[in-house]
C-alpha cells in the first residue's frame, strides 16, 4: 500500500512529495482497471482528456506520472485541471525511458517534478500546478482556429468514406432486438454517466427504452442495476460479465471487415453480428439505433460540445460531428431529458387515489351486510395498535 506524505491542496506542493506503489501501462484505461487508492500511475497520454482524469480521480491515486506532454496546446484539454483540481500531483514529460526504467509495483517518490526510487532519480519532468495548467489552457485556446481547419479537412475525408452509411444507411446490420418505434437509450461510460443514469430512473421506469450499452456503458448499466439490450463496440473496454448478460453483441469492425473483438466474444461462447465503419463506437450505436427506427435517441455520457468533440481526439471528430447531423432531430442528451421529463403520473393524483380508495373500502364495509362482521375486527386491530403505540412511551 502506498502512502501520502502530504495533503493536497489544487496542485500545489507544500511538503516533501508523495510516496507510492508504481502502476504503468500507455493505455490509461486499461491502467484505471487495476489501479489502487494511493499508487502512482505512469502514463503516455498526450492531451490528457477528461475522462481519463475522471477515472484516476475515482482510482483515488496519489500521483500521475505522463510520459507526454498533458497538454500540447493543440487545443484546451479537460483532463490536467481536473487532475489538479482533485489534489493529484501531475508531472509532465519526463519520457518514455520510465517504462523500462521502472517495473510494477516499485516504490517511488514523487517530488518536484522528480521520480525517485530509493536513492535513484529514474526520471524527471515537469510539475503541473493550478497556475502553470490554467496559463497552458489559455494559450491553448489561441490555437483552436488551426484545430477547426484540420476538423473540416477531417470531415471531408470522412465523408468521401462513409457517404453510403451516413446517407443510405448502407452497411447497418440486422440486429434481434426490436427498435422501431420505440425509444434507445445509448450509454457510454463518459461524463457524469453515474448521475445521468440516476436522473433517469423515472424515464426508464415509464418508458421503457432499448438499453444500448457502448462498451463499458454495457456495465455501466449493469452498475445501475439495468441489464443492457445490446453491447456495441471494439469490446475493448467491456467485461466478461457484460458480455455474457444476454444481451444482443454489435461488434465494431474496421472498415474492410477486421473485427479483433470478435474473438473474444466467440470464446466467451456467445454470438455477435459485425458492424464495419471508421466512425467511433458511440456513433455506430447512435447510426444503429436510428437505422433501425428508434423514434427517440437519448444518450447519456456521450460528447456534446466542440471542445469535448476535441477531447476526444481529431481522428474521431468528423464521425462524431456527421452522425450528430445525420440522428440529430431524434438525439436528446440526457440532462436535457432529466430536466424536461415529468412522471405522467404526479404526487397529487396518487395521493387522490389513494383517499379514494379508502373512502371506497369504508363505505363497503359500513354499507355491506359483511361490515357486521368486518368492523369488530377492525375495531380490535385498532385499539391493539393504540395499546402498543402508548406501551412505546409508558
Amino acid at each position: 500500500m502506498a502512502r501520502r506524505v502530504r495533503a493536497f491542496g489544487r496542485g500545489r506542493s507544500d511538503g516533501p512529495g508523495v510516496t507510492g506503489t508504481v502502476r504503468l501501462d500507455k493505455r490509461t484505461k486499461n491502467l484505471t482497471k487495476r489501479l489502487q487508492p494511493g499508487e502512482v500511475a505512469v502514463i503516455d497520454h498526450v492531451d490528457l482528456d477528461r475522462v481519463s482524469a475522471e477515472a484516476l480521480v475515482s482510482c483515488q491515486v496519489a500521483a500521475v506520472v505522463n510520459v507526454a506532454p498533458s497538454i500540447s496546446g493543440r487545443y484546451p484539454n479537460l483532463g490536467p485541471q481536473i487532475l489538479v483540481d482533485a489534489g493529484i500531483t501531475l508531472v509532465d514529460g519526463v519520457g518514455p525511458e520510465i517504462f523500462t526504467a521502472l517495473g510494477e509495483g516499485d516504490q517511488v517518490l514523487v517530488e518536484g517534478g522528480a521520480v525517485r526510487r530509493g536513492d535513484e532519480t529514474v526520471a524527471t519532468g515537469t510539475e503541473q500546478t493550478l497556475a502553470t495548467v490554467e496559463e497552458a489552457l489559455a494559450e491553448a485556446k489561441a490555437g483552436l482556429a488551426d484545430q477547426l481547419e484540420a476538423f473540416v479537412e477531417n470531415t471531408m475525408e470522412y465523408v468521401k468514406r462513409e457517404r453510403d452509411l451516413l446517407i443510405d444507411g448502407v452497411g447497418v446490420p440486422d440486429v434481434k432486438t426490436k427498435i422501431s418505434g420505440r425509444h434507445a437509450l445509448i450509454v457510454v461510460r463518459g461524463y457524469h454517466y453515474r448521475e445521468d443514469i440516476a436522473a433517469l430512473r423515472p424515464y426508464i421506469r415509464e418508458y421503457r427504452p432499448v438499453l444500448i450499452g457502448v462498451d463499458g456503458g454495457a456495465d455501466a448499466l449493469l452498475e445501475a442495476g439495468y441489464r443492457p439490450d445490446m453491447i456495441v463496440g471494439d469490446m475493448d473496454s467491456v467485461s466478461d460479465g457484460a458480455l455474457t448478460c444476454g444481451a444482443e453483441i454489435v461488434v465494431h469492425a474496421y472498415r474492410d471487415g477486421r473485427a479483433p473483438g470478435l474473438k473474444r466474444v466467440h470464446d466467451l461462447g456467445r454470438e455477435a453480428v459485425t458492424f464495419p465503419a471508421t466512425a467511433t463506437s458511440e456513433d455506430i450505436a447512435m447510426l444503429l439505433a436510428d437505422d433501425k427506427g428508434a423514434t427517440l435517441i437519448v444518450a447519456v455520457g456521450t460528447h456534446a460540445n466542440m471542445v469535448e468533440f476535441l477531447d476526444k481526439g481529431r481522428a474521431g471528430m468528423a464521425s462524431t460531428f456527421l452522425t450528430r447531423l445525420r440522428v440529430g432531430s431524434k438525439l436528446v442528451d440526457a440532462k436535457g431529458v432529466s430536466r424536461l421529463y415529468r412522471s405522467r403520473i404526479s404526487t397529487w393524483q396518487l395521493l387522490f387515489l389513494v383517499i379514494g380508495a379508502f373512502v371506497a373500502m369504508s363505505t363497503a364495509v359500513f354499507m355491506s351486510p359483511a361490515g357486521d362482521v368486518i368492523r369488530p375486527l377492525l375495531a380490535d386491530r385498532w385499539h391493539a395498535f393504540l395499546f402498543w403505540l402508548t406501551g412505546l412511551f409508558s
